[in-house]
């Protein structure tokens, strides 16, 4: 099947009509230089790379093995250098409200007080700590290392999916993929201008080490251990950095100290990288039944002498009711726009948007705000009745823990398949990760790309079939430099050139003339897949934000045929563009638009060719 572009979904690579966007040039004439038989034998030795590595993630409950090789495609997404400006400009300015919000509502909680979120939101979410209620962080900052998830609109707009502030889990794989495709592919990013992501690991040492209220202070990463679901990660992060990976019985308190026990005898230790829930963090201020976190550490923690990242009690910012009004953070602490929108959200705690949510409950998705990784979600388009019926008794009984969001349509990028040996549309999103420090915000340019591998499907987490995909940011907009931003987004490309057709025609592209554009004709049936995994982790592991590819239903299930022409549904509180103003009970603020083959016998080292191993081509650039 010939790739096609099509017109209801945006395309990362290509316009509608057929043309290569400016930035991805340099990649389609290397794709069409390598031809479909190299290219796929390269994909082998990828996979075979990653297994040969134990680059792998956590399926928890599966018949087939819980421990996989994690999905990889070879095709990298391109994001040119000022659309990359504007991302890294709307997700400082995020993270910047963000830290002001938590260090606002755990001291003097003024934005409460101002009316400019209610706060009920806040007190009654599951994450907000009043155990470290007025504890001093180092340098004001709570959350320090952050995971947002972007996706794409139909018209090729950024929007904000989600904030991971707790454990964001994936940039491991981020680092795994450059360095693999570097080895595999290192034609592919001669003369690209690609800007390196290797330097995450020093960067986030760094931030690490500058959060210790002792000089020279020792750093660890706290794991649940190896059943958790990211422990690939938490071990690499460790190794790369040169620090210890510990579990919670490696660490005791003593002398209102922490200690880790080593061969050699006790060893202060001073900031601790969590991967564990805070619930899960001290039996003696959360949960009792805990065997994961260390007796003691909250007192310790609430004397300044021992440094957690992230804070504790950044998850109320997690929560997905409070991720509404995030656009009111930014005009309330910072005194500006939002740069990067949210999706619009209906709340069930405000009883005209529960109406809404109520009455067009098969046309939303439904989300728990507390939970993550596609639990205790409902896929209204694509529930039977008795399923819709028996969520939404659950969220009239519970209004505050739920919200609901119109279906957005994730932009798509061609994606190799090698049982068909051709390109062939699926649907991505992005993950950047940002680390925030006393006086400078580190974005590693990129982030993790995750693509639903499974046609025709919006799923990318890994468990459920999804994978990820080299990112690219380059130092440049490309050979033939848009003249703005938004003509970039509309498609604007140069004629296709010779080479592109043959890209079009050989891999999977759209034979099509070059001032044709594509109709609705091109569109491609899309096979939905509906399953999500509900299983538990094995009992003592915390579930939540720590597990790779968390998504929503926008990453999880389109419905083509969404087309809702209700004249009278509520707008979304303080969605994209609201205006700076308290919401009144019982009614929406106006503003936003209502919703719309198997491996050789050999290592890939033996494979390659020489010439194929310069390490002069496949550095991290």
């Amino acid at each position: 099947m010939k790739y096609e572009p099509g017109s209801r979904f945006f395309d990362e690579m290509f316009t509608p009509g057929g043309a290569v966007r400016p930035h991805y040039q340099g990649l389609q004439e290397y794709l069409a230089e390598q031809g479909v038989e190299e290219f796929e034998r390269r994909h082998r030795l990828l996979d075979l790379a990653f297994r040969n590595q134990g680059i792998t993630f956590t399926v928890y409950g599966d018949a087939q093995g819980t421990e996989r090789t994690f999905p990889f495609d070879p095709v990298p997404r391109v994001i040119p250098a000022s659309e990359w400006a504007h991302v890294e400009a709307g997700l400082t300015q995020r993270v910047r409200a963000l830290n002001a919000f938590l260090g606002d509502i755990y001291t003097n909680a003024q934005i409460l007080g101002d009316g400019v979120m209610p706060a009920e939101l806040v007190y009654t979410s599951a994450h907000f700590r009043r155990e470290v209620h007025g504890v001093r962080v180092q340098h004001g900052l709570y959350t320090h290392i952050v995971g947002t998830d972007l996706i794409r609109d139909e018209k090729g707009e950024y929007l904000v999916l989600e904030d991971n502030l707790r454990s964001p889990s994936g940039v491991s794989y981020l680092l795994a993929n450059r360095q693999a495709m570097t080895r595999i592919y290192p034609g592919m990013f001669r003369g690209q201008g690609v800007r390196p992501v290797g330097h995450y690991t020093n960067a986030l040492l760094n931030l690490l080490q500058s959060l210790s209220p002792r000089e020279n202070g020792t750093v660890v990463v706290l794991t649940p251990g190896m059943y958790n679901s990211a422990y690939f990660e938490h071990a690499y992060l460790a190794q790369q950095m040169g620090v210890e990976l510990v579990e919670g019985r490696d660490l005791f308190v003593d002398g209102g100290r922490v200690w880790m026990r080593t061969t050699g005898g006790r060893r202060q230790v001073d900031v601790i990288y969590r991967r564990v829930d805070d619930d899960f963090l001290d039996p003696l201020t959360f949960r009792r039944d805990s065997a994961l976190g260390v007796s003691g550490l909250v007192e310790v923690y609430r004397q300044g002498r021992v440094a957690i990242a992230n804070a504790i009690g950044t998850g109320v910012a997690d929560d997905k009711a409070v991720y509404a009004y995030v656009p009111q953070m930014i005009r309330y602490y910072l005194n500006e726009e939002p740069l990067l929108n949210n999706v619009p959200t209906y709340l069930g705690w405000n009883p005209d948007h529960l109406g809404y949510m109520l009455a067009h409950a098969d046309e939303l998705v439904f989300k728990a705000v507390g939970e993550a990784g596609g639990y205790g979600m409902l896929l209204g388009p694509y529930a039977t009745r008795a399923e819709v019926e028996a969520y939404l008794e659950k969220v009239k009984a519970a209004p505050r823990e739920f919200i609901a969001q119109p279906v957005v349509g994730l932009s798509r990028h061609p994606t190799f398949y090698p049982d068909s040996g051709e390109f062939e549309a699926a649907h991505v999103d992005l993950r950047p990760y940002i680390l925030c420090g006393r006086d400078t915000t580190t974005i590693v340019p990129g982030g993790l790309t995750r693509v639903a591998l499974r046609r025709g499907s919006l799923v990318v987490n890994s468990s459920q079939g999804g994978g990820s995909k080299d990112t690219w940011v380059l130092d440049h907009d490309g050979r033939a430099t848009p003249r703005s931003m938004s003509q970039l987004m509309a498609g604007s490309a140069p004629l296709v050139t010779q080479a592109q057709s043959q890209f079009q025609s050989g891999f999977g592209g759209a034979q099509q003339a070059q001032s044709q554009s594509q109709t609705g004709g091109g569109s491609q049936a899309q096979s939905q897949s509906q399953s999500q995994s509900q299983s538990q982790p094995p009992t003592g592991t915390p579930p939540g934000p720590d597990t790779p590819g968390q998504h929503s239903y926008q990453q999880q299930q389109e419905k083509p045929e969404l087309g809702v022409e209700d004249p009278g549904p509520p707008e979304p509180p303080l969605g994209q563009n609201a205006a700076h103003t308290p919401p009144s009970p019982g009614t929406p603020p106006a503003g936003t638009p209502p919703p719309e083959g198997a491996p050789g016998q050999h290592s890939y080292q033996q494979e390659l060719e020489k010439g194929e191993l310069d390490t002069t081509e496949g550095d991290d650039r």
